[in-house]
């Protein structure tokens, strides 16, 4: 049996257009009734006018590299943020009481129980608009707003737009205050911060001063003069030395010959014995000059030698003239001035004492000297020593203190920075949004579309009336033709009888199909004409 119907061939189209024919009023009436009905509902459906506006996001007047804005939320987000703010149910049902929104559609029979506050949400529409030939650049966005009156809907339009406009001000200033705000708390702690850290280095230093890292020169020079001064002291005690040694041995001298004149040998013994003296010492000298250079040691000591008893014999002979001028008036007319007699060796006497004690005194301040100096490079070399230690916690702490000092000069940039921005918006110099279409009176409804709404009736109605036809079709099965009966019976067909007319039958065929005719071209003309109308309105 599946063979057999496998076998079947399939139908052609004038076998199809001969089915349509057969049926035809099972297409028309459907198509017509449902065109009817949609065509005839679109127009019981109350009309809906949609208000457009563009608004165009202009950038701030002063440029960026002059005037940083501190609020960089992009336009998607600042938007959708605006638009919550605005779609809220406080906001929009002041606008609903102010312009009577959705009374009519709560009243009648048929009245509708929806919520006034979400019906005005759904009527509002937002679009982005992208920047020609920059894909996901938005420049600007359009508001629309469906009412059932043209009028009323470029008012609520207008309402919105305003709200929009005057919500982005207030954000844009809000924003901006908020982030100087911001910076300015930060910038405060921030300071404080910056004063402990500076308050703990100025401690520091007040405490290790002397041996920090930035006096290391100052103390090396400091200490440098100090070890100049100690050395220069060495050697003037030295040469104090080395006077108190000749002072010594002239007083030593002198004794010998005071000692020589109390024996009362006053003319002979001194004078002598220092010319032997001196003759001897020039005698060695002479030698040593012969042995050595005249830097040698012993010819340098020779020569001292030589250069005191010369000036001993000097002082001795002017202390001898001296008392021989004053022993001859006083053998004259005073006898006790024979005691005088030694005064020329006594007054050098008193003259070496002196300066030997002046010579001690000048050695003991010297000594103290040397001391103090001691003392002195002996601080100096302890702070040296302490640098490095003191280098190392001065770093620790003064890291501290840098990053401080940047974060504070980092966030007073910014909060300058942030000053000026917020000054720009509130001067409206700032990213504003500028109206370009204001909201517009619609001329027609944007819904309900007539002409989609009868086209597509129409469509219903053919594809319900081909679904019946061939319903129908498949219920009412006919032979009408010899391979219909081909297919029902395995014979052959022999003889075909044709219709045989009866006496006006032919009449009254005609008179129906024009009846036929006349109604479908009816009908047809209803639905064109009806359709040019619903494309006129639209």
């Amino acid at each position: 049996m599946l063979d057999e119907q496998e076998l079947k061939p399939l139908r052609s189209l004038d076998e199809y257009w001969a089915m349509a024919k057969r049926r035809r009023w099972y297409i028309i009436l459907p198509a017509f009734a449902c065109w009817a009905v949609a065509w005839a509902g679109s127009w019981l459906v109350q009309s809906t006018y949609q208000s457009d506006a563009l608004i165009l996001v202009e950038q701030q007047k002063v440029p960026e590299h002059y005037v940083v804005p501190n609020v960089t939320v992009n336009l998607q987000d600042r938007l959708q943020s605006m638009t919550q703010q605005i779609l809220s149910r406080t906001r929009l049902q002041s606008t609903v009481n102010r312009f009577h929104l959705y009374e009519t559609r709560r009243q009648g029979f048929f009245a509708r129980s929806e919520d006034p506050i979400e019906q005005m949400r759904s009527d509002i529409k937002i679009d982005l608009v992208e920047a020609p030939g920059h894909p996901g650049q938005l420049t600007a966005f359009k508001i629309r707003y469906s009412s059932t009156s043209p009028q009323l809907a470029q008012q609520v339009n207008s309402e919105l737009t305003s709200l929009f406009i005057d919500e982005n001000l207030k954000s844009q200033q809000q924003l901006s205050e908020s982030t100087t705000s911001f910076l300015q708390t930060q910038l405060t702690e921030a300071r404080g911060k910056l004063e402990e850290q500076e308050a703990k280095v100025r401690a520091f230093k007040a405490q290790h001063f002397g041996n920090l890292p930035t006096q290391v020169e100052s103390n090396v020079q400091i200490l440098s003069g100090l070890q100049s001064q100690l050395q220069s002291t060495q050697h003037a005690i030295d040469g104090a030395n080395q006077q108190k040694l000749y002072l010594e041995s002239l007083q030593q001298e002198y004794r010998t010959v005071q000692g020589s004149l109390d024996n009362g040998d006053s003319t002979d013994a001194s004078p002598d014995m220092l010319n032997k003296d001196l003759t001897d010492a020039r005698e060695r000298l002479q030698e040593a000059r012969l042995r050595y250079t005249e830097d040698h040691p012993d010819v340098a000591k020779l020569k001292d030698r030589v250069a005191k008893l010369e000036k001993l014999k000097q002082d001795t002979d002017a202390a001898i003239a001296t008392a021989e001028k004053a022993q001859k008036p006083a053998t004259e007319g005073d006898p006790g001035a024979t005691g005088n007699t030694q005064h020329w060796a006594t007054s050098p006497m008193i003259q070496v004492q002196s300066q030997l004690k002046a010579n001690r005194l000048e050695i003991e301040n010297y000594k103290q000297r040397a001391q103090k100096i001691e003392s002195d490079i002996a601080v100096y070399q302890a702070r040296l020593n302490l640098t490095p230690a003191t280098e190392q916690e001065l770093a620790d702490i003064s890291r501290g203190y840098e990053e401080s000092k940047a974060n504070y000069n980092s966030l007073l940039q910014k909060q300058n920075q942030s000053q000026l921005a917020t000054s720009l918006e509130q001067r409206q110099q700032g990213e504003q949004f500028h109206i370009l279409d204001p909201p517009s009176l619609p001329a027609r409804p944007s819904s309900p579309n007539h002409l989609i709404i009868s086209l597509g009736g129409l469509a219903l109605g053919l594809a319900m009336g081909a679904g019946l036809t061939i319903l129908m079709e498949m219920i009412n099965v006919r032979v009408r033709h010899e391979k219909d009966l081909e297919g029902v019976i395995p014979l052959k067909v022999l003889v075909g009888i044709p219709h045989l007319d009866v006496p006006g039958e032919d009449r009254s065929r005609v008179l129906f199909r024009r009846m036929e005719f006349g109604a479908a071209v009816l009908l047809a003309s209803l639905i064109l004409v009806g359709t040019l109308f619903a494309f006129y309105k639209s």
